[in-house]
């Protein structure tokens, strides 16, 4: 992975599409107000597919059992 680009807030507006296409291209854009990180731009991926990889990192970390069963718990719905 290479080291995002930072740029200034009135340099990216001034030339965003150029930005943009190196975003398109795999790079990363950190935009800068006064010195500081405000927002990165990426790459936009496919929703679906980043959310199966989320959940398969998660599954490393979690454990749900059987949700479907009756727990035996009473519970009052109008709480």
């Amino acid at each position: 992975m290479s080291i995002p680009r930072k740029v200034n807030v009135t340099e990216l507006r001034q030339n965003l599409p150029a930005y943009l296409a190196d975003v398109e291209k795999g790079k990363e854009i950190e935009v800068t107000s006064r010195g500081k990180v405000i927002a990165r731009i990426v790459a936009g991926g496919d929703p679906q597919q980043e959310a199966r990889e989320r959940l398969l990192a998660i599954r490393k970390h979690c454990y749900v059992g059987d949700v479907a069963s009756p727990s035996g718990a009473q519970w009052d719905a109008e709480r």
